[in-house]
């Protein structure tokens, strides 16, 4: 009995033992033979690291092939990624390049940087310094210098806003343009024409594939892919057009500040703002200009914090905005423009109808109390019986005012908005389009837009209907309209060229580094303005007559300007702000009058009567533009 069940055991424990080398040799077959080629592919993969080397960027050139963005070859501090936190070249580094060893620790643990190459630690090294790490080199183990790119502004502070600046990529900006294959610690376009053409101007980067051993130390180089230099982008901005836009923008704002307003008596600040160029008859941008402005060289090899916090400060009135398509501005007397449009298209009116101005309008529906019932023109007295072509040249406010409160008053036939309407179609209140990132659409005041402000700022308003005096200042551009510098200069270039509205582009072809054309931005119409001849010539008499009638608005500020074949048409504007500051001057021009070439508009930001500040910067401008007429783009020269 027990023989048998010793048997029995033996022959279990054989079984079992046989299951399990039977269990062993097929693991170890499926391991050896049919996983074989997985294994030997994660093998080889755990030994090769690829590495991606940025391209060169590509140029940005103005329209006669100027370079106003390039790049200039530096050498680059590098440690390799490997060096302890520790290691006492980390403070010998620091001492030479006159960095705070912090600085360096904390740009070894910059989860930007890859592991498997050296780590920058400042671009841009001087002659002195990259001698002494040569001449000791054995005193900075793992610490190379390098060559890199970098950008470069040949014209200074030229179009800062315009051209934007290149930055560290964020993570946000990584995960939405993974697909396209940026990585950590990539540079990108972060604002202006480097970021709307980063597409264009990234290039294409460069790959090496290294073997590294077990601790991830460089064995060998198996391949290389050199990277390829991005395609140029050639503006429609002209560099000599730009500089004198600037230059008028900013010496006028310099010249007004500390001015006393001789209507208002208040002291005028002056501190900002913005002039551009537009040729009316494609859209294309020839100059904008904002002021203050800053330096681009700031943002190369990484800005410091004091550095963006002076450039991000109220106090500094934030240089780093584009005013001509970010600053949102009560339009004032230019929106006469829409208002007069409007109620001839309307049938409110004709281009021959007269109106009495006896200095006032007075507004009677019975939900009108006090002296804002009585609204008067911004100067003193009335101009009596007045044609539409009067009006504009005069700037006189009770003529529109008129329009206003008639459009209100019979909108059971012309509808609630007429003069909305066509200020859109003019392009204001609404995208312009433009290759830019960021700009502002602004608004029209509206009852819809008054009940839609009423019920997200309840406390800012008393009501959230909509009267007829609401509808009387609105027809001046007073109120909540709001429209950026380029919107109004878009608006005085679709009435300029006949009533084609075109979208406004900045970019105006894509070269090859070597100067082939590969592809061009084509002018775009996105709108159209029904302008009747006779309309046409009443409002273009108007115009030509603020610059140079006796009553116009512009007369004084044009006295010196010869008109001869340059006829200059021009509005100008003068806009209440709230919170008791000075007016906003306005003034946008277009010129040869009968056949126009550019558009000129300046908006300055607390300065007072559009005659007294704005008009001059646009007068420069012009100027400089009748002595220097802008000629088609050029290729670039060869050198560049």
């Amino acid at each position: 009995m027990t023989t048998d069940s010793g048997r029995l055991r033996l022959s279990l424990v054989g079984l079992v033992a046989a299951a399990l080398f039977a269990a062993m040799f097929a693991r170890l077959w499926y391991l050896q033979v049919l996983q074989s080629p997985s294994f030997k592919a994660q093998a080889v993969s755990d030994t090769v690291r690829v590495i991606y080397d940025p391209a060169p960027r590509g140029l940005i050139l103005d329209r006669q092939g100027k370079v106003l963005v390039g790049n200039q070859v530096v050498e680059e501090v590098t440690l390799a990624h490997r060096t302890l936190p520790t290691s006492p070249v980390i403070p010998r580094l620091a001492a030479v390049l006159g960095m705070i060893p912090a600085d360096i620790q904390s740009r070894l643990g910059d989860a930007r940087f890859s592991l498997y190459q050296p780590v920058p630690v400042q671009v841009g090294t001087t002659p002195d310094q990259v001698i002494f790490l040569r001449e000791h080199q054995g005193d900075f183990p793992g610490v190379s210098v390098q060559l890199t790119t970098q950008r470069t502004y040949p014209f200074g502070s030229l179009a800062a806003q315009v051209l934007g600046y290149v930055g560290q990529i964020s993570k946000s900006q990584v995960t939405a343009r993974k697909t396209h294959g940026y990585r950590p610690g990539d540079l990108v376009g972060q604002d202006g024409i480097e970021q709307a053409y980063e597409p264009f101007l990234r290039g294409t980067p460069g790959e090496r594939s290294l073997e590294v051993d077990v601790k991830g130390r460089v064995v060998r180089t198996l391949s290389v892919r050199p990277p390829v230099p991005g395609d140029n982008v050639q503006l429609s901005i002209d560099a000599g057009v730009q500089a004198n836009t600037e230059a008028s923008l900013k010496n006028t704002l310099l010249a007004t500040q500390g001015t006393h307003d001789p209507v208002t008596h208040q002291s005028l600040s002056a501190p900002a703002g913005s002039s551009l160029v537009m040729d009316p008859n494609n859209g294309s941008v020839l100059a904008m200009a904002s002021y203050p402005t800053y330096d681009p060289k700031v943002w190369v090899g990484g800005i410091s914090s004091a550095e963006y916090k002076s450039l991000s400060t109220p106090a500094g009135y934030y240089p780093l905005d584009n005013r001509a398509i970010l600053g949102e501005y009560a339009p004032g007397s230019t929106f006469k423009l829409a208002t007069a449009t409007a109620g001839v298209q309307r049938g409110l009116i004709t281009p021959n109808t007269y109106i009495n101005d006896p200095g006032y309008y007075a507004i009677n529906n019975g939900n009108c109390a006090g002296t804002g019932c009585r609204p008067h023109n911004s100067f003193s007295g009335g101009l009596g019986g007045i044609s539409l072509q009067e009006a504009i040249t005069a700037s006189d406010d009770v003529y529109f005012y008129t329009l206003g409160g008639r459009f209100w008053q019979q909108r059971a036939k012309y509808g609630q908005t007429p003069i909305q309407d066509t200020a859109m179609a003019y392009g204001l209140g609404i995208t312009t389009g433009v290759d830019l990132p960021g700009a502002a659409t602004g608004a029209i005041a509206s009852p819809a837009n008054r009940q839609a402000l009423y019920k997200a700022h309840p406390k800012d308003y008393l009501t959230g209907s909509w009267y007829e005096g609401d509808n009387v200042n609105m027809a001046i551009g007073q109120g909540e309209t709001a429209v950026t510098p380029l919107q109004l200069a878009l608006a005085y270039s679709t009435f300029a060229n006949g009533g084609t509205r075109y979208q406004p582009e900045i970019g105006a072809r894509i070269l090859t580094p070597t100067g082939k054309v590969v592809s061009v931005v084509a002018p775009k119409a996105t709108g159209h303005v029904a302008l009747a001849p006779d309309l046409q010539q009443t409002l273009l008499a108007g115009f030509e007559g603020a610059t140079k009638a006796r009553n116009g608005t512009a007369t004084t500020s044009f006295a010196r300007f010869d008109q001869t074949n340059f006829n200059v048409a021009g509005k100008t504007g003068t806009a209440d702000v709230s919170g008791g500051k000075p007016p906003t001057s306005l003034f946008v021009a277009f010129a040869p009058a009968q056949a126009p070439r550019y558009v000129v508009d300046s908006v300055l930001e607390q300065a007072g009567f559009g005659a007294d500040a704005a008009a001059p910067v646009a007068r420069g401008v012009l100027q400089y533009l009748k002595d220097h007429p802008v000629g088609p783009l050029q290729a670039p020269t060869p050198q560049q």
